[in-house]
């Protein structure tokens, strides 16, 4: 029959809101803890909202209750986030058991490691920036009174904390947890191990059995990489940075008791939102500091620049991308970790926790032990809870460190005036002078690693893998660990306008900027062209005549677009430069002087 307006025959006396009768959700009080979902939920005429969320299960109690987004990013391309569908079940239980009513949704995630040395890895840092939207988008379409970010694989990590930047909402992250290590032949491997054997396989050291026996047991179950690479490293820097509850990220993935630490991450949620304790008073620039400063005392990637820069931009505190290197000179390396030491983010969790290295680093004054955290205790707290575990060999005392300086650090000069960021972790040799080898992708590097071109003294130079110009910035590992399995780990440097894999050791630069497809000065490169590192100066210099670069220059053109439409077009006009984060936002864009790269329309 033809849709009728609805009406009723009740005389209006029967129909108004005070009449006798069971007090209807309208007549109730506002939960003041509701401050942005009440204009979702509550009133009259938000009957039609209701009417809808009432249809998949909620009840007017439900709604009646501060909304907390649950956000996760789980997904079937990785083991890095497997475990958040059990995960977000008792984030949601605990959500509920604290009287607040969950509402979980997804985004994606890129795996870094499956698609690294692929036109998909271009995606990876894309990711980053779609991710931190969707969480935002999802969080101020629904009005959600608070979040909680389920992360696992790199990108998820930042990308939330990035979201929370923007919201400013009540808000926790959880770190899904570390995979365990695999066993090869008695010996425990991770992802790093597969990575370096096709390396040893190319240059005939490793059977092509060997390598496929290896490749079966490395990656034992769900949890991100296991070394301190990029995915520990930024779950380290959420807990010093405070928006992670002390202790809970550091619980490996397949134990349950990650269970119970995601049960209790969803009470906390509730806490937070009563209580309207946001994110900009937990993520302060004394936070970054410590983040930072975990960091460089765990040797952990230089990622960490990229994506602490980033997190800095989206809360509006200033950070210069050479702070990270003043804080990492002073900061010894106390982590015996993975890949410039000998220990799994398992072992760092068996014995004590990276709050072994909170305590450390405060007995010498190295972090900002007044700074707050999400459970409501102090950096400094936390540190004095810790529990070592007597013998434990994976974190030094701070007056035997592995390293007296950081495991990173700042270099500027003729081929980086934006600066770059180098790996110290993992190797002694901090001056080098060699020819250029110089490859316009990673691709062209790759085939040269497979020809054996490649050999002792030289300075692989790959370019046009920036941000813009990639686009996307594309992680090396697929190029670094091969030529460290083909034994010229020690022997040779390597730069890039890209990024390196967390498991990424030896003498690397990356982040070179300005950025090749933006004029900067590694575009002027060519092959054979003197290079010289100096990591006592914090130098990077290409040693060629400044009138020779100057008709280089001049002859220059900016590359075409490798892409014109889609998202990678979008991004790749958006992009600032990797000193400022690489976030995608038009002033930081605009302070590179370079005009956005065309899109088709």
């Amino acid at each position: 029959m033809p849709h009728q307006p609805l009406s009723t025959n009740e005389p209006d006396d029967e129909r108004r809101p005070d009449s006798p009768g069971p007090a209807l959700p309208y007549d109730l009080p506002t939960d003041p803890a509701k401050r942005h979902s009440a204009a979702l939920t509550d009133g009259p005429d938000r009957a039609p909202a209701r009417a809808m969320l009432k249809a998949i299960g909620f009840t007017d109690e439900d709604l009646a209750r501060p909304l907390i987004g649950v956000a996760t990013t789980w997904i079937e391309t990785m083991p890095c986030n497997w475990n958040q569908r059990e995960l977000a079940e008792q984030v949601k239980a605990g959500i509920r058991a604290a009287g607040g009513t969950p509402m979980e949704f997804d985004t994606i995630a890129i795996s870094d490691g499956v698609s690294m040395g692929t036109e998909g890895m271009k995606a990876s840092l894309v990711s980053r920036e779609v991710i931190a939207d969707s969480i935002e988008l999802v969080a101020r379409g629904h009005l959600f009174d608070g979040l909680v970010c389920l992360v696992g694989c790199d990108k998820t990590i930042p990308a939330a904390v990035m979201a929370l930047g923007r919201l400013d909402i009540p808000g926790v992250v959880l770190y899904n947890g570390t995979i365990l290590p695999g066993s090869f032949r008695g010996r425990d491997v991770t992802v790093q191990s597969v990575f370096e054997a096709v390396g040893a396989y190319e240059a005939g050291t490793m059977s092509g059995r060997d390598l496929w026996e290896l490749e079966n047991v490395a990656c034992p179950g769900a949890g991100a990489c296991g070394g301190q690479f990029t995915a520990n490293t930024m779950s380290t820097a959420l807990e010093f940075l405070g928006i992670s509850p002390g202790g809970l990220n550091g619980i490996p993935a397949p134990f349950p008791e990650k269970l119970e630490a995601a049960r209790r991450t969803g009470e906390l949620a509730v806490k937070l939102v009563r209580e309207d304790t946001r994110p900009s008073s937990i993520v302060t620039r004394a936070a970054l500091e410590n983040a930072i400063a975990s960091v460089a005392a765990t040797g952990g990637s230089t990622n960490g620049v990229l994506h602490l820069l980033a997190i800095a931009h989206e809360f509006g505190i200033p950070v210069s991308i050479d702070e990270f290197g003043e804080i990492a000179d002073r900061t010894p390396i106390l982590a015996d970790l993975v890949p410039g030491g000998r220990f799994v983010a398992y072992d760092i969790y068996r014995a004590g926790g990276v709050a072994l290295v909170m305590r450390e680093l405060l007995k010498r004054g190295l972090l900002h032990g007044e700074a707050r955290t999400v459970d409501g205790r102090t950096i400094a707290e936390i540190a004095a809870d810790v529990v070592e575990t007597p013998g434990q060999e994976v974190v030094r005392p701070i007056d035997r460190p592995l390293m007296e300086r950081g495991g990173l650090t700042i270099l500027h000069g003729s081929l980086s005036p934006e600066g770059s960021v180098i790996k110290l972790a993992g190797h002694e040799r901090r001056q080098f002078r060699g020819p250029a080898r110089v490859y316009d992708s990673e691709d062209a590097c790759w085939a040269a690693v497979k020809a054996h071109e490649i050999g002792p003294g030289d300075c692989v130079v790959i370019r046009y893998e920036g941000p813009a110009g990639g686009p996307g910035m594309r992680e090396m590992l697929h190029v670094t660990a091969a030529l460290v399995g083909e034994g010229l780990g020690d022997s040779i440097a390597l730069l890039t306008d890209g990024r390196f894999s967390g498991a990424t050791h030896g003498l690397m630069i990356g982040h070179v900027a300005p950025e090749a497809a933006l004029g900067g000065p590694i575009a002027l490169v060519r092959e054979g062209d003197p290079i010289v590192i100096d990591v006592d100066r914090h130098a990077l210099d290409l040693d060629v005549p400044e009138d020779e670069l100057e008709r280089r220059r001049a002859a220059w053109t900016p590359p075409a677009p490798r892409y014109t439409g889609g998202v990678f077009a979008k991004y790749a006009a958006l992009v600032s430069s990797a000193s400022r984060g690489a976030v995608t936002d038009p002033a930081a864009r605009a302070a590179t002087g370079v005009p956005p790269i065309p899109i088709r329309g």
